[in-house]
């Protein structure tokens, strides 16, 4: 039975989580595909495409460029992009490297690493495939002229042409030779493995057609590579040692129902084939191998995702033993996804069933030598039989302490409902309490708003009265102010006219006074006839005006 996966020893110290990459570089990150060409995608794939390189495992990278106190200037002709470094010659950008400062060389993998993350979605992606098809379409790119590249430029090509941001990172010192190795599909490009190629000097189709596959830590069929161990993740071949991801093995249908020899004699089970050597292995004793070496070492969650594996392996199988494993492996998975199960009891509980579908196994090969006629001795019976009477007692109490348990822990989780359920009912009863009491309030406040509103409408109803008073107020005013001006003009216009009267009387008995006076010094033998023309013509030819001066100022008007 071949082991359970280990960990690489090459690269050991270098613990990385890479995202899976196609090891046929000429394919996208996104779409890598098979040995045989065709597209394929693996649902295995990282769900992060970023890589975390621990500082104090990895060999920190001796900068090239000197140590420059001050940062120079680039000029926009001396300057280079990533597309001029996948497509001018080797010598050209070697040229223009060796003048540019190192921050400019670090910003431009930095480009690529952001380009390799994939964070602006399809257009980072566009712009990969761009770069790539750049790179894979040049013939001169050689051991010999990548020989005379610069270091950052042969770190950009091979990490172009990988899909492998890792290459880019400052604390990964690699040398130049390995680096056109992994470049030339002459060494495993992950970075915990590094191989050569192909490995182990396998001469099978799949380690011989030179795309740069590994049979060490890649995938046969979708050609990635992860860094999961001591898992029913991958399966391995009991034969060539090829391993393959169980997701990519289901997909393309190699685990299958078949006999479980070589020779085809043996009863059907469930098989995994091999498409590296075309021969199958038996996947129940691996299962059973993997979980004997490493359940312990699980936690809950991947206790769920290895059981899930082993469900799904077996789910198609069609004899007893496979159907019960698929049985009692969704059966746990369920129960600890809903904590019914502790992962202990969980593991103790999938062992238990292992050790049962050994026993079942000597049960039926067992019947199998008595249906072909071999005798046994009557004490080597009763000795099995008693082996088998006192190992179903010991897997019964077991299973009946294991049932005993579990029913006294959902013995406490009713009760514990029990009482959660009346907690809730007394928290619904306050509720409904306090639901009641808002309803009351919001009614209180509903009245008193309806108060407001009312006694808001009869203000506005006297503010209204109010400025209708006003106004007709200020039309009384504004009617007894102009009468009262009428009067007042009237009464002035009166006076001015009796002052005016009375001025004309005065003016007349003056005049009859200065007559007299005329005609008494006419007797006499005097008088002046042109004053009293003048008299004459003001007081008969200019009549009084109510704009005229007043007595105070009349020439002619004395104080009584």
């Amino acid at each position: 039975m071949h082991p359970p996966r280990q960990q690489s020893q090459v690269g050991e110290g270098l613990q990385t989580s890479l995202s899976l990459v196609s090891s046929d570089p000429r394919l996208s990150l996104e779409e890598p595909r098979s040995n045989t060409g065709n597209l394929r995608e693996s649902p295995t794939e990282s769900a992060s495409s970023r890589e975390n390189w621990p500082i104090a495992a990895a060999i920190k990278k001796e900068s090239e460029c000197p140590d420059q106190s001050v940062i120079r200037r680039v000029s926009g002709a001396d300057k280079i992009t990533l597309h001029d470094v996948a497509r001018e010659r080797v010598d050209v950008i070697y040229e223009k490297m060796l003048h540019l400062p190192c921050e400019f060389l670090d910003e431009l993998k930095n480009g690529l690493r952001v380009i390799l993350e994939g964070g602006n979605g399809s257009q980072h992606r566009e712009e990969f495939f761009i770069l790539q098809k750049l790179v894979q379409s040049r013939s001169d790119l050689t051991t010999k002229t990548l020989v005379r590249t610069h270091r950052v430029q042969l770190e950009i090509l091979v990490a172009i042409n990988t899909g492998i941001q890792g290459f880019l990172h400052p604390s990964i010192n690699l040398s130049q030779a390995s680096l056109i190795e992994i470049f030339l599909y002459k060494r495993c490009r992950n970075l915990a493995c590094r191989s050569q190629l192909p490995a182990e000097d396998c001469t099978c189709v799949t380690c011989a057609n030179g795309n740069g596959f590994c049979n060490l830590c890649m995938c046969v069929i979708c050609s990635k590579f992860d860094f999961e161990v001591n898992t029913c993740r991958w399966i391995g071949c009991d034969l060539c040692s090829h391993w393959t991801h169980t997701d990519c093995a289901i997909r393309e249908q190699l685990i299958c129902m078949g006999p479980a020899t070589q020779n085809g004699t043996g009863p059907s089970e469930m098989v995994f084939k091999c498409q590296a050597c075309n021969r199958t292995s038996e996947l129940l004793g691996w299962v059973k191998d993997v979980f004997q070496h490493c359940v312990m070492s699980w936690d809950g969650e991947a206790l769920i995702r290895e059981l899930d594996f082993v469900s799904r392996i077996f789910h198609g199988s069609k004899d007893p033993r496979g159907r019960k494993l698929h049985w009692k492996s969704e059966d746990l998975r369920e129960n600890l996804k809903s904590g019914k199960v502790e992962s202990k009891a969980a593991c103790k509980a999938i062992l238990m069933v292992f050790k049962e579908l050994e026993l079942d196994s000597q049960k039926t090969l067992e019947n199998a030598e008595s249906e072909s006629g071999r005798l046994i001795a009557p004490q080597e019976a009763c000795n099995r039989i008693s082996e088998v009477v006192h190992e179903a007692v010991r897997n019964m109490e077991m299973v009946a302490n294991e049932k005993m348990r579990m029913f006294k822990k959902a013995r406490l989780s009713f009760d514990a409902c029990e009482r959660e359920l009346a907690e809730k009912a007394r928290e619904a009863g306050e509720l409904n309490m306090d639901r009641q009491k808002k309803k009351l309030e919001i009614e209180e406040l509903e009245r008193i708003v309806r108060l407001k509103s009312a006694e808001a409408d009869m203000f506005q109803m006297k503010a209204n009265e109010a400025k209708r008073e006003s106004e007709r107020l200020q039309r009384i005013l504004l009617a007894k102010s102009d009468k009262s001006e009428e009067e007042y003009t009237s009464n002035y216009l009166k006076q001015r006219l009796s002052e005016a009267e009375a001025e004309k009387q005065y003016l007349y008995e003056k005049m009859k006074m200065q007559e007299t006076s005329r005609l008494s010094q006419s007797s006499g033998g005097g008088g002046d006839p042109l004053m009293f023309s003048k008299i004459h013509d003001l007081l008969y030819s200019v009549p009084p005006s109510a704009d005229g001066p007043s007595n105070d100022c009349h020439p002619f008007r004395k104080k009584p």
